[in-house]
């Protein structure tokens, strides 16, 4: 049908980018995977269960950017991990993900299972696509918006997705990671956890 017709022609996009791409990004991944590991120790993947389309889990990896242990983020990110991030190195396992079709190149950030039940009727909608390594909320703010904002731009995603917007995505992409802005939220490391609201 249509719907499928659509969904294989974006992977094949997709995956077509990410073969052209990897004499470039795998000898990069090579060299984060020994430099995590010089830097950070074992294991070098960080591991999370995470939601895909229509909220079915799957396990995400990418380069572990902190050190093990609790306590706040702050404290266990150093400056190799600030630099994974804002280089955003820490995901290029994820184009592994895109080639399994578990994800896609643009579309809403793959967010943790825990947090399904907290989403509002509305907010819920990003999961109608497949989860992206980048999306509209990752470069109109990246992590240095609210959690109500970040999702209302993932349901704007969805409702205006095309080729057109992924190409313009994908470009502003690689602006705001030479940029490194956006990478935390503010008086946090990272991105605070997200506890759940907005309209029902």
């Amino acid at each position: 049908n249509r719907r499928r017709a659509r969904l294989m022609a974006r992977y094949l996009r997709d995956a077509a980018i990410v073969l052209l791409a990897a004499p470039f990004w795998l000898p990069v991944a090579a060299v984060a995977y020994v430099a995590t590991a010089v830097a950070m120790g074992f294991p070098v993947f960080f591991t999370q269960w995470r939601a895909g389309r229509g909220g079915k889990p799957f396990l995400l990896v990418k380069f572990r950017s902190m050190k093990c242990g609790t306590g706040p983020d702050a404290g266990r990110l150093g400056a190799f991990g600030r630099f994974m991030r804002a280089s955003s190195i820490d995901e290029l396992p994820e184009l592994f993900h895109v080639l399994a079709g578990k994800m896609s190149l643009v579309g809403p950030r793959p967010l943790p299972v825990a947090y399904l039940p907290r989403y509002s009727a509305r907010q819920a909608r990003r999961h109608e696509v497949l989860p992206g390594l980048t999306g509209w909320a990752q470069v109109n703010g990246r992590n240095d918006s609210t959690w109500e904002d970040r999702l209302e731009r993932d349901v704007w995603y969805v409702e205006h997705r095309s080729h057109a917007l992924d190409l313009k995505i994908l470009a502003l992409t690689v602006l705001r990671v030479f940029s490194a802005k956006g990478i935390s939220h503010a008086g946090d490391a990272t991105m605070p956890e997200f506890k759940g609201g907005g309209a029902r």
